[in-house]
């Protein structure tokens, strides 16, 4: 069997980072697997580029910014939604490719910024190969938004999209929607894959999708580098006080509307001003933060910056108390996994896929959504609870049960094999 993974690239996001497991998980069930890219950014020896020459790297970019620019230009209603709406009208058809040719099993993840348009993605479809979509977020069922929020307007037609200037019932969203309902009106052997049970209950709703075979399958994930550490020698090397109890936050951009971060800051200033044991807590942030003051948290602040490597995201989760996630719009947060395999507790917004990771007061904390009070309590909670040996416990176990790299692969092998001999 022979399976390409095609994504936008293989390192940089959440998508990609899932993507590039996958393939390693797959790989180590002796699957014939690679991974076809626009930007390749590692050295996977099993992920191809389409960009052979500067002038395919000058072309990418190019699509990139032909797609983005006029977007942010003439319909986005603000520069806060530049990003969380794609039109996909221009892209690469990679349809000649030869590891696409060659493929038994063509298997779709997050191919937005210019890598496929719509267009491209039809010509994938005709060729009549078995397909795999795996989504990341909502996109693909969709009139363009990533994440829809409390908008329902994917269960009809879009149209009247609030991330635009000027939404109306023929806006861009419904053109988009049109052209996707369009895209898969021809496409027969397609199954669809959502990382999350949340995202599966949504894309049934969808008008798109509500007629395809929708199946949950997790992100896998490596428990053998995300692992438990010994706290002290990690602590020593970021001159972090072994004494302290350590809350943990991060994300690849630190101020990126869905990551709430919001709502952890209100968190902590209710923390320090209603709990008793405040006073033994510091906060260590990863992550891009160009805006930022963290000046303005009632807690030491520790910044770390982007972390390069999974080794020392691991060390970190391991040396921490508690992650806090308090993410307003998720699909299935690589960050709670690794923080769970390392053995960390987890506090976060019963949102999204949240709940297929996070076991209310077993592994962690789910808070009301949205309610800074409520994750104040939970971190508290976390913190200062008499179970810490059994919550950490609970957490690997959550992980080496459900999203190990064997078990998900084994899951997904059937999924290929159901639809290549039907």
């Amino acid at each position: 069997m022979k399976v390409t993974l095609i994504n936008t690239t293989d390192a940089g996001g959440g998508a990609p980072q899932a993507c590039t497991r996958l393939l390693k998980a797959l790989e180590s069930k002796l699957i014939n697997v690679r991974m076809l890219v626009q930007q390749k950014k590692t050295d996977e020896p099993r992920v191809i580029s389409i960009e052979k020459n500067a002038v395919d790297r000058l072309r990418s970019r190019f699509n990139f910014y032909y797609e983005r620019l006029p977007f942010i230009a003439f319909q986005a209603k603000d520069k806060s939604v530049r990003f969380a709406f794609s039109t996909a009208d221009t892209g690469t058809n990679i349809a000649h490719e030869a590891v696409i040719l060659d493929a038994d099993v063509l298997h779709l993840h997050w191919t937005n910024f210019g890598f496929l348009s719509i267009d491209d993605l039809k010509e994938l479809i005709e060729l009549k190969k078995p397909i795999v979509w795996t989504l990341h977020d909502m996109w693909a069922f969709t009139g363009g938004c990533h994440y829809a929020g409390t908008c329902d307007h994917f269960i009809r037609e879009c149209g009247n999209c609030y991330f635009l200037r000027n939404p109306n019932t023929n806006d861009l969203s419904h053109q988009v929607w049109k052209q996707k309902l369009d895209l898969l009106s021809g496409a027969k052997n397609i199954v669809f894959i959502t990382c999350s049970n949340w995202l599966a209950t949504v894309a049934r709703k969808s008008s798109l999708l509500g007629t395809f075979r929708i199946e949950a399958i997790p992100n896998p994930i490596d428990a053998t580098i995300f692992a438990p550490k010994n706290k002290l020698p990690i602590r020593k090397k970021w001159n972090i006080d072994p004494d302290k109890k350590i809350i943990l936050f991060g994300a690849a951009n630190i101020l990126d509307r869905r990551k709430g971060f919001s709502y952890l800051v209100e968190a902590l200033h209710h923390l320090k001003n209603n709990y008793q044991h405040a006073i033994a807590i510091e906060i260590v942030i990863f992550g891009k933060n160009k805006h930022f003051d963290v000046d303005q948290l009632p807690f030491p602040v520790h910044q770390l910056g982007l972390i390069a490597n999974q080794e020392d995201m691991a060390a970190l989760y391991s040396m921490a108390d508690v992650l806090v996630s308090p993410s307003v719009e998720d699909n299935l947060p690589n960050i709670i996994m690794e923080a769970l395999a390392c053995g960390t507790p987890v506090v976060a917004f019963d949102t999204g896929g949240i709940p297929d990771m996070v076991d209310h007061h077993q592994n962690g904390y789910l808070a009301t959504f949205k309610s800074s009070e409520d994750l104040a309590a939970g971190i508290q909670a976390i913190l200062f609870s008499d179970r810490e040996e059994a919550l950490a416990v609970a957490a690997r176990n959550k992980v080496l049960d459900n999203f190990s790299n064997e078990k998900v692969a084994a899951q997904y092998i059937d999924v290929y094999q159901s639809i290549i001999n039907p």
